[in-house]
């Protein structure tokens, strides 16, 4: 991955933050694969052993899905703010067009959920996982076409994406929280007040941020909000310095755009792999064509790939033909279809949602085993779109 400082100068934001999620997206691949293959060899009862192995007060995969995730949701949180305020959506006319087509690509997706688990009112608690857009894993096969996708397809993707995670962070929000403990909501609230004052004081100190933030995860915790959140709360606080007219090299200085450099790499390539190796790994020991053709199975797989692919270029047909928005510049409609199906590769979000969503571990084995056909097949199909309707690179062109 090219380093951010080239001779004093930062480099693009977005062209580091695509950069990173695309090598990171390569890496979770052969994690998620050694997973599996773990998970279905001798090693297997040693793998599932350890993870429930307990340190302290969590067992090992609670403390990975609690407390490391709470760091990338924080990164989450600090990019969504970025992008929001200094990036490609901080207005309007460049919100439309990805903001409309996220909100197409989780509605669909929980429609069909629900349409196959109708009659089954346990199962429609996950009605959420196939609404979930795993950045790393789309930018990391967009990347792989490189100049035969057009980098405005990549924005395009990387700004869905970011408004499909803010999406998912109000779902857990809204509809995976337990029962509340208002005391320890309480001492979060007074926690968020003083990160808070921090921010309209100016100040630029990381640790002061980072040490309320562990307290807030600890409260949050107890709250009974889901403790990721935490980081996500966090990240709104962080001041991001914007100066208009200033060189980007110098909204560098800012403490979001610190931390969020800072983050890259640690999450890219430590804490999401861990995080994809504690939860892919699923058995077939068991699985038959009755488990693959279940209901909650099939709705989480085809929610993936019909629900995402109808959503996406369905709201972004609507918009073009209604001259409200244009296709992101020399990008196909062949080249749009490969991207929305791209976003049906649901792989860490919607793990982490369906294990919100059931704790039966056999249920949740149904649910990984619909995320990996659906994540699958949305990655392969868009893939072949790619390939077909991807333009042909210039060989006399300049690499910039």
């Amino acid at each position: 991955m090219s380093s951010t400082v080239i001779k004093g100068r930062i480099q693009s934001t977005l062209r580091h933050f695509l950069d990173a999620e695309a090598s990171g997206g390569i890496v979770l691949m052969a994690v998620a694969v050694l997973a599996i293959v773990t998970a279905n060899s001798v090693f297997a009862e040693r793998y599932f052993q350890v993870l429930h192995v307990d340190i302290g007060p969590l067992s090992l995969q609670h403390w990975i899905n609690d407390a490391l995730m709470a760091v990338f949701f924080l990164l989450v949180g600090l990019e969504i703010k970025r992008e929001m305020l200094d990036g490609q959506l901080s207005s309007w006319s460049r919100r439309i067009l990805p903001g409309a087509a996220a909100a197409g690509g989780m509605l669909f997706p929980a429609l069909f959920f629900v349409f196959f688990n109708r009659d089954d009112p346990s199962a429609l608690r996950g009605w959420a996982i196939p609404t979930a857009t795993d950045i790393a894993f789309a930018l990391g096969v967009i990347s792989l076409f490189g100049s035969r996708v057009p980098a405005s397809l990549k924005i395009f993707l990387a700004a869905l994406a970011i408004i499909d995670d803010l999406g998912a962070v109000i779902v857990i929000a809204l509809f995976y929280t337990a029962d509340l403990n208002f005391m320890a909501l309480t001492g979060a609230a007074v926690v968020v007040c003083t990160l808070f004052v921090f921010n309209r004081m100016k100040v630029k100190a990381l640790w002061p941020y980072l040490f309320l933030g562990v307290v807030l995860w600890v409260l949050v915790f107890a709250s009974g909000i889901h403790a990721t959140l935490a980081g996500v709360i966090l990240a709104l606080m962080i001041p991001l310095k914007i100066t208009p007219g200033t060189p980007e090299a110098l909204h560098a200085e800012s403490p979001l755009h610190k931390l969020e450099h800072n983050l890259h790499k640690p999450v890219a390539f430590v804490i999401v792999p861990i995080f994809g190796f504690a939860n892919a790994g699923v058995s077939f020991t068991n699985v038959t064509m009755d488990v693959v053709a279940e209901p909650l199975t099939l709705g989480v797989a085809v929610g993936l790939v019909l629900g995402k692919l109808i959503g996406v270029l369905g709201v972004v047909a609507i918009l073009v033909k209604l001259s409200l928005a244009d296709l992101p510049a020399k990008a196909s409609w062949g080249q749009m279809a490969g991207t929305a199906l791209l976003c049906g590769i649901g792989f860490t979000m919607s793990l982490f949602i369906g294990l919100l969503a059931f704790n039966d571990p056999a249920i949740q084995d149904h649910v990984k085993i619909g995320i990996l056909m659906g994540s699958v097949t949305s990655g392969m199909l868009g893939a072949v779109f790619l390939l077909v309707f991807g333009r042909r690179p210039n060989p006399t062109a300049r690499v910039r």
